[in-house]
C-alpha cells in the first residue's frame, strides 16, 4: 500500500523483536528491507518456514493453520522466539489465574459463611481485566472462528451482552415482602405471634403470600410476553464464521470474531479496525503493524493534560504520535454519547470502535477485542449497577406509604392515650387491651397490596402495548407516555406513508433525462444492505428509465464516496468510465447550483422550479456532474413526494383531543414543511429551525416561538434535541420520535424516547418506547393506552387511602368513645378481602382521560379523606342503632360483631366502582372478584365465623342493652337489610364523589403548570449562549489566556 510506504519507518538493523515478527506472520518484504533474507525469497523451503508446517501451534494468520501442535524444540532460532513473544502475555495471565486457583480451595454448597471464589479476571489489574489472550486477536479475516473455537471463548467470556446483576428468581419472590408497608404487616404477624392470635397470624401471612404469588406471577407473564418480541429489536451483527458471512445475534460474539461494521449499523462490541471491506488484501499490512506494535499508543486516548506535559519535554516526538494514521479513514463512528463529540469521528486501520456507538459512513473489517462486560461502555454502566431506576412512580408510592405509616402512628398514640382514660391493660384482657387495638389499627392502617397491585399494573399494561407493537423499554416509560403534553414527530414514515416516490423530473436545457438519472444513481450509497430512502428510490427509479441502465452497465468504477453531510448538503462519488474522470453530485438545489458558475438567468429559473415543487410538497434534489478538468454541468432537479398517510389528519385531531399537540420536525424545505401541514391540517406555524437558533432570538421570545409553533423545517438532530430542552423549561412533558443514530440524544434527553418502526439500533437503545408498527396512530392509541394503565393505577391508589381512612377513623374513634372494636380475627379477613378483590384491578376496562394525566396527590388526598370520612360515617350510623333496645338494625337475631363485618366489607368493596369513574363498565374479572368476596362476608354473617364465644360481646361504654346471639350467627333478614343498606350508603357517597369531580378546583388542585415561564431566568441563559470562551498563548510566559467575548454574528452562523 502507498501510504504504508510513506508512514511506514523501518526498525534499526538489531530490532530484533520487530524482524521476527515481521517473519513469523508470513508478510512478503521487497529486497533490502531490514530483516529480510534475499535468499529466500518465494522459497517455501527457506529458514522462515522449514520449521513450521502449515496449522503449527505457532501463530499463523490468512490459510496457515496447523493441525497438530510443533514442538518449541523443532521450531528454529526465530520461530521459537517468536512463538516465546507471541504466548508471553497470555502463559503469563494464565499463571497468574493458575496460582489464584491454587490458592483458594472451592467453597462448598453448605459453606455459606465463607466468601465465593471471585473470577480470576478480579486478581488481576485493571487494565488487564477482560483483555483475551493476544492469541485470541490474531483471527484471519477470510476465515473467522469455528463453532469450536466459539464455544470455548464463550465458556470463559460469556455472552456479548450488558446484563444487570444476575436475578435470582427466589430473590425476586422474597423481594414482594420488602418496603416499609409490608415491614409494618410482618411486625403485625409477629405481634399477633406475641399475643397468641395464631388465627390472625396465619391469616396476615396469607395476605403477605397472596400479595407476592400475585404480585410474582403477573409480572412474570407481563415479563415473558415482552421478552418474546424484544427479540425483534435485538441488535444483529454481521460476522465472519467458519469462511462464510452470515448474521447472527451481537450477544453471540466473542473476543476474536470478525465483524463487518457497516454505515446505519450499530457497533455491537468494542473492535479493532482492520481493513476496507474492499480490500481484504490490506490485512497483511494490518498484521505487520500490529506485530510492530504500531496500534499501542492509541492517539485518542491521550489526555490534554498529558499531551500538554509531554510537549514540554519531547515535542517533536510527540507530534508525529499524536498526529500519525494508517491510510484512509475507514468508517466514520458518532460517538456523542460517550464523548459528547457532535460529529463523527474518523477511524483508521488499527483504531478502536466502541461498543454501541453507530457507523455513519463506510465498511470495513474489525476484531472483536472484548465483550460488552468489559467494553468502555461496559465498565462505565457498571459503576452504577444495582442502581434501581425507579422514576416518580416509586417517589410517588413512597410519599403515599409514609403518609400512611406517619397516619397509623398518629391513630395508635391516639387509642392509647383514650385506653389511659377507659384504664385498659396492655395486654389483658382479650382482645379489649392496647396491644390488640394497636394489632388492629396496624393490620388496617397499611395497604398490604398497595405496592403489588400498582407495579403488576403497570406490568400487565406493558404487556398489552407489546401486543400493539410497543415494546416498553421500562416500566416508569408508560407514566410518563400518559403525562405526555407534547409529541415531536418525524415527517417521514410516521406522518408520512414513507413511500417516497419521484415524479416527473425538471431536465436543463440540452440534457439527457436518462444521463441525469444515472448521475443521480452514480452519487448514492450503494451498499445495498442499508441504503437511505432517498438513495433507494433514486436506484429503483431506474426501472423506468432503461437506458439510464445502459449507461450504468458500461463500466463505471467509484473511487470516492462522500455521504451526505449537513454542512455541504449534497453527497458526491468521485468514479472514472475508462480514461475519463467524472464527480457527480446530487443535493439541496441551492448547494447543487453554487458548484456551477451559471448565469443569474439560470440561476432564477432553478430557483424557481424548487419553489414550484416545494409548493406542491414535493422536495427537490438538484444533480450535476463534472467530467476531467471541465466545469460543473448541472442536469436538473429530482422532484420526490412522500404522501400523508391516510389516517394521519384523523389522528392528529384525535390527539389535539387528548391535550396533545403534535410538533412535526423535518429536514425538508420549509415550504415542502407548510405544505405537508397544510394537508395534514397541523397549521402553517412553521419556521426554519436554523434561523430559530441563529438569528438573533434569545431568552423569553425564543421559548415562546417554540411553544406556539407547529413544527420546524430543516431540522438537524442539535435542532432536535434544542427543542426538547426548551420544551422541558417550560414545564412541558415531551415525547419525541426518532429513527436515526443522530436522533439518539435528543431520544434520550425527551421525557418519553420513542424510536419509531424501522429505526436503527441506536435509536432502539435511547429510546424508552420502540414501536413495530408505523404511523402517527400507533403512537396515539399507545398514548390512550397508558392514560387507561394509569387511571387503574389512580383508581386503586385512592380507593386504598380511602379504606384505611374508614376504619382508621371510625375503630379509633370507637376505641376511645365506647372502648370497642371489631374483632382482630375479623379485621384480617377485612385485609384479605379488599386485597383479592382489586388483584383483578389491572384487568379492569378504564377510560381515557381527555388530558394529560398527573397524580395529583393533593387531589387524591382530599377526595380520600372525604370518602373515608363518609364510610366512617356510615358505620358509626349503623353501630349506633345496635345501642337500641331491640337491636335497630338487627331484625330477628344477630352479633353485633358479624353486622359490623359485612358492612364494613360490602361498602370498602363496592367503594372500587366509585373511584374508578362511571365512564366504562367494569371488567368481568373485578365484577367477579369483588361478588366472590362478597358472598365470603355474606356466609362469615350468618354463620358467625370468628365472632368469638358469646357472640363477641364487648364490655362498651356506655354499656349495649341489646344482647347478642349466643354463637353469633345472623339471620338472613338483617344480612340483607345490611346489603340494602350498604347500597345506600355507596349511592350517597358516589352523589359526593361525582359532585367533587364537578368542580374545577378540585378537578385541577395538584395539577403542575405546563406552560410556566421565568422571563428573567431564560433571559439570563439567552444571554449566557451569546458569549464565547477565546483564548491565546501568552508570548512572555507560555501559558494560556483566556477571553470572555461575545459572539459575533458570523460566528454565529458558523455554529
Amino acid at each position: 500500500m502507498d501510504f504504508l510506504s510513506q508512514r511506514q519507518h523501518a526498525p534499526p538493523a538489531d530490532d530484533v523483536e520487530a524482524q521476527g515478527a515481521s517473519h513469523s506472520n508470513g508478510a512478503s518484504y521487497p529486497a533490502g528491507t531490514p530483516g529480510h533474507t534475499d535468499e529466500h525469497i518465494g522459497d517455501p523451503s527457506g529458514p522462515a518456514s522449514s520449521g513450521a508446517a502449515p496449522g503449527g501451534d505457532h501463530i499463523k494468520f490468512g490459510d496457515y493453520r496447523m493441525k497438530q501442535p510443533v514442538k518449541s524444540s523443532d521450531l528454529n532460532e526465530y520461530e521459537a522466539l517468536d512463538r516465546f513473544i507471541t504466548n508471553f502475555d497470555q502463559e503469563r495471565r494464565a499463571s497468574l489465574a493458575s496460582s489464584q486457583r491454587k490458592k483458594k480451595k472451592p467453597v462448598k454448597w453448605w459453606q455459606f459463611w465463607k466468601p465465593v471464589d471471585t473470577d480470576p479476571d478480579d486478581q488481576l489489574s485493571p487494565a488487564d481485566i477482560g483483555k483475551p489472550p493476544e492469541a485470541w486477536l490474531e483471527t484471519d479475516i477470510n476465515h473467522g472462528l469455528t463453532s469450536a473455537q466459539v464455544e470455548e471463548r464463550r465458556k470463559r467470556y460469556g455472552y456479548n451482552e450488558l446484563t444487570a446483576e444476575t436475578e435470582n428468581m427466589f430473590a425476586k419472590f422474597l423481594g414482594y415482602f420488602q418496603g416499609p408497608i409490608l415491614f409494618v404487616m410482618e411486625i403485625a404477624a409477629l405481634l399477633a405471634v406475641g399475643l397468641g392470635d395464631w388465627i390472625d397470624f396465619g391469616v396476615i401471612c396469607g395476605i403477605l403470600m397472596l400479595n407476592a404469588f400475585v404480585g410474582f406471577y403477573q409480572e412474570k407473564q407481563a415479563a415473558d410476553v415482552v421478552a418474546s418480541l424484544k427479540g425483534d429489536i435485538a441488535m444483529r451483527a454481521n460476522v465472519v464464521r467458519n469462511g462464510v458471512e452470515e448474521q447472527i445475534l451481537a450477544r453471540e460474539l466473542v473476543p476474536g470474531d470478525i465483524v463487518i461494521i457497516q454505515e446505519g449499523q450499530t457497533v455491537p462490541g468494542d473492535a479493532q479496525l482492520i481493513c476496507d471491506y474492499s480490500r481484504p488484501q490490506d490485512f497483511e499490512q494490518f498484521k505487520e503493524l500490529k506485530n510492530e506494535d504500531k496500534f499501542e499508543a492509541d492517539p485518542e486516548e491521550v489526555k490534554p493534560a498529558d499531551k500538554k506535559a509531554k510537549d514540554s519535554e519531547k515535542e517533536e516526538e510527540d507530534d508525529y504520535d499524536e498526529s500519525i494514521h494508517f491510510g484512509e479513514p475507514l468508517v466514520a463512528c458518532d460517538q456523542s454519547a460517550i464523548t459528547g463529540e457532535s460529529l463523527a469521528v474518523d477511524k483508521y486501520m488499527g483504531d478502536t470502535l466502541y461498543y454501541t456507538t453507530g457507523c455513519k459512513r463506510g465498511k470495513a473489517y474489525a476484531i472483536i477485542t472484548t465483550t460488552a462486560k468489559y467494553s468502555f461502555v461496559g465498565r462505565t454502566a457498571s459503576l452504577v449497577q444495582g442502581a434501581k431506576d425507579q422514576g416518580h412512580f416509586k417517589a410517588v408510592m413512597d410519599n403515599i406509604g409514609t403518609s400512611l405509616l406517619v397516619l397509623v402512628m398518629f391513630f395508635i398514640l391516639i387509642v392509647w392515650i383514650g385506653g389511659f382514660f377507659h384504664h385498659l391493660k396492655i395486654a389483658t384482657p382479650h382482645v379489649q387491651n392496647l396491644l390488640h387495638y394497636t394489632l388492629v389499627l396496624l393490620i388496617i392502617g397499611v395497604p398490604v397490596g398497595l405496592p403489588v397491585v400498582t407495579t403488576t399494573t403497570l406490568a400487565v399494561g406493558a404487556a398489552y402495548l407489546a401486543k400493539q407493537k410497543a415494546i416498553v423499554q421500562k416500566l416508569t416509560a408508560i407514566e410518563s407516555l400518559a403525562g405526555v403534553n407534547v409529541l415531536c414527530s418525524d415527517k417521514t414514515g410516521t406522518l408520512t406513508a414513507n413511500k417516497l416516490s419521484i415524479r416527473e423530473p425538471f431536465v436543463a436545457e440540452g440534457q439527457d433525462v436518462n444521463f441525469m438519472m444515472a448521475v443521480a444513481a452514480l452519487a448514492s450509497s450503494h451498499n445495498i444492505a442499508s441504503l437511505d430512502p432517498i438513495d433507494k428510490v433514486t436506484i429503483t427509479t431506474l426501472k423506468r428509465y432503461p437506458k439510464a441502465r445502459e449507461i450504468l452497465r458500461q463500466g463505471w468504477v467509484t473511487d470516492k464516496f462522500t455521504p451526505f453531510d449537513p454542512v455541504s448538503k449534497r453527497i458526491t462519488t468521485e468514479c472514472h468510465l475508462g480514461s475519463d474522470k467524472y464527480v457527480c453530485a446530487k443535493g439541496a438545489p441551492r448547494a447543487i447550483v453554487n458548484l456551477a458558475n451559471v448565469s443569474d438567468e439560470m440561476r432564477n429559473l432553478y430557483n424557481q422550479k424548487a419553489r414550484e415543487f416545494a409548493s406542491r410538497g414535493f422536495r427537490s434534489l438538484g444533480v450535476a456532474y463534472k467530467k476531467n478538468d471541465e466545469p460543473w454541468t448541472l442536469l436538473g432537479l429530482l422532484s420526490m413526494f412522500d404522501p400523508p398517510r391516510e389516517d394521519t389528519a384523523q389522528t392528529i385531531l384525535e390527539a389535539a383531543h387528548l391535550g396533545v399537540p403534535v410538533k412535526m420536525l423535518t429536514g425538508d424545505a420549509i415550504a415542502i414543511a407548510k405544505e405537508t401541514c397544510k394537508m395534514l391540517g397541523l397549521g402553517t406555524k412553521v419556521y426554519n429551525s436554523e434561523k430559530l437558533m441563529h438569528s438573533g432570538l434569545t431568552g423569553t421570545v425564543q421559548h415562546d416561538l417554540v411553544e406556539r409553533a407547529d413544527g420546524f423545517a430543516e431540522v438537524f438532530p442539535e435542532h432536535k434535541y434544542q427543542v426538547v430542552e426548551m420544551l422541558q423549561q417550560r414545564g412541558s412533558l415531551t415525547a419525541m420520535t426518532g429513527d436515526g443514530v443522530n436522533d439518539a440524544p435528543s431520544l434520550k434527553k425527551a421525557d418519553c424516547g420513542i424510536a419509531v418502526e424501522g429505526s436503527s439500533e441506536a435509536a432502539q437503545a435511547a429510546a424508552d418506547i420502540v414501536f413495530l408498527a408505523p404511523g402517527l396512530s400507533t403512537i396515539i392509541l399507545s398514548i390512550k393506552t397508558s392514560r387507561q394503565i394509569f387511571q387503574r393505577m389512580k383508581a386503586y391508589v385512592q380507593y386504598r387511602i380511602a379504606l384505611c381512612l374508614h376504619l382508621e377513623i371510625y375503630l379509633t374513634t370507637s376505641m376511645v368513645i365506647i372502648n370497642e372494636t371489631i374483632r382482630p380475627d375479623l379485621i384480617v379477613f377485612i385485609a384479605l378481602f379488599a386485597d383479592l378483590a382489586t388483584v383483578a384491578v389491572a384487568y379492569d376496562n378504564a377510560h381515557v382521560e381527555p388530558r394529560p394525566v398527573e397524580w395529583q396527590l393533593k387531589k387524591i388526598w382530599v377526595i380520600s379523606i372525604i370518602l373515608g370520612l363518609l364510610l366512617a360515617a356510615g358505620t358509626w350510623i349503623i353501630r349506633g342503632t345496635m345501642f337500641l333496645r331491640d337491636g335497630g338494625i338487627i331484625q330477628n337475631f344477630g352479633s353485633v360483631q358479624e353486622v359490623l363485618f359485612l358492612q364494613v366489607a360490602l361498602s370498602e368493596n363496592w367503594l372500587i366502582f366509585i373511584t374508578r369513574g362511571g365512564q366504562t363498565w367494569p371488567s368481568w374479572q373485578l365484577v367477579l372478584a369483588i361478588l366472590g368476596v362478597d358472598a365470603l362476608a355474606t356466609i362469615f354473617a350468618l354463620f358467625g365465623w370468628l365472632s368469638g364465644s358469646g357472640g363477641g360481646v364487648m364490655q362498651t361504654t356506655p354499656p349495649s342493652s341489646y344482647r347478642d346471639s349466643p354463637n353469633g350467627w345472623t339471620d338472613i333478614v338483617t344480612v340483607v337489610v345490611v346489603w340494602a343498606y350498604s347500597i345506600g350508603v355507596i349511592i350517597f357517597i358516589a352523589i359526593v364523589y361525582y359532585a367533587l369531580n364537578s368542580f374545577s378546583w378540585i378537578n385541577n388542585l395538584g395539577r403542575k403548570n405546563r406552560s410556566k415561564k421565568d422571563t428573567q431566568i431564560e433571559n439570563i441563559i439567552g444571554h449566557i449562549n451569546k458569549l464565547a470562551l477565546e483564548h491565546e498563548p501568552d508570548p512572555k510566559t507560555g501559558h494560556d489566556k483566556f477571553y470572555i467575548v461575545e459572539k459575533s454574528a458570523a460566528d454565529e452562523d458558523d455554529i
